[in-house]
């Protein structure tokens, strides 16, 4: 076992579930007393709020398609699915509940949740262009070979951004008008991505399957 997989086994061991990571974000919000909080602490704090309030609505809002529930019912055999992430992050809040819902659709689904600012070395093992850029999931079979990476957003959000980046548009505008995206869209391209992705595999499983 090589040491990138020995420290990953060893973390995933001690990963949270999606309620745990939950109930960490509230508590980030609600046991914290903004006034006593610095410039970046309190910009951080609000970024938190907010995506609380963008988690519920999306918990609220999405229901996944039947699509998705054809697909996630067709796996068979034990899979992790990984996400490194951290409350802050917008793009998390608008596609972490989506991933979540995805995984409960099937009891063979493990999800688990690594918080990105506390685990520098594992998240260096999944970077995005060089950089350490979040939600990144990866979904392992039950022997930990990688079956494929998604993240840290949906192409379409992705075109966005850039798009909006090369016309000289500001940062906070920017935001702005991807988090306007993600409202309209209401998770279901992140869930389309990340269905293909499971279709593509199965479908490669069973043709291997045949040639024997």
């Amino acid at each position: 076992m090589t040491k990138n997989l020995m420290l990953l086994k060893e973390k995933l061991s001690g990963a949270l579930t999606y309620p745990q990571f939950k109930e960490i974000s509230e508590k980030n919000v609600k046991d914290v007393n903004p006034d006593m909080l610095n410039e970046m602490e309190l910009a951080y704090y609000e970024y938190r709020k907010l995506n609380l309030a963008r988690v519920s609505r999306l918990e609220k809002l999405y229901k996944p398609t039947d699509e998705a529930l054809n697909t996630i019912s067709k796996i068979q055999s034990h899979q992790i699915w990984f996400v490194i992430t951290e409350d802050w992050c917008g793009d998390s809040a608008q596609t972490l509940p989506v991933i979540a819902a995805l995984a409960n659709l099937n009891k063979n689904i493990d999800l688990k949740i690594l918080l990105r600012d506390s685990n520098p070395e594992i998240m260096d093992m999944y970077l995005t262009n060089g950089k350490r850029s979040i939600p990144k999931l990866v979904v392992f079979d039950e022997e930990l070979n990688e079956i494929f990476q998604w993240g840290p957003r949906p192409q379409a959000a992705k075109a966005l951004a850039e798009d909006l980046h090369k016309k000289g548009i500001e940062k906070q505008e920017v935001i702005k008008q991807l988090h306007l995206w993600y409202a309209k869209d209401g998770g279901y391209s992140t869930e389309k991505e990340i269905v293909r992705l499971l279709s593509d595999n199965l479908k490669t499983n069973a043709n291997h399957q045949t040639t024997f």
